[in-house]
């Protein structure tokens, strides 16, 4: 499952997408992302589920293009820390 979070404004979308099924839990994007917007929890679609996921922590959910904006410096840039740091490839930005 695809899990979409953040929001739409006058100025744009600011979506981080988290696909529950190639997360593995590990933590790696927590520690990359020095804006502390994600967590790892246990996974809130799939109670059922084994393994813990990552999440956009509630507080950075309707602030994404603010937390996020250190790391989307203008013109050419290398992958964001936190898609870099995800080897399953489970994270992307909409923006």
């Amino acid at each position: 499952m695809k899990a979409n979070y953040g929001y739409k404004d006058g100025s744009g979308e600011f979506f981080i997408t988290i696909d529950t099924e190639k997360c593995t839990g590990c933590g790696d994007c927590v520690s990359a992302c020095p804006a502390g917007v994600f967590e790892v929890v246990a996974d809130p679609f799939d109670p059922l589920a084994e393994n813990d996921v990552a999440v956009v922590r509630e507080e950075h959910r309707n602030k994404l293009k603010y937390s996020c904006a250190p790391c989307k410096p203008l013109g050419s840039r290398p992958p964001l820390p936190c898609v870099a740091a995800c080897k399953p490839g489970a994270i992307e930005h909409s923006w």
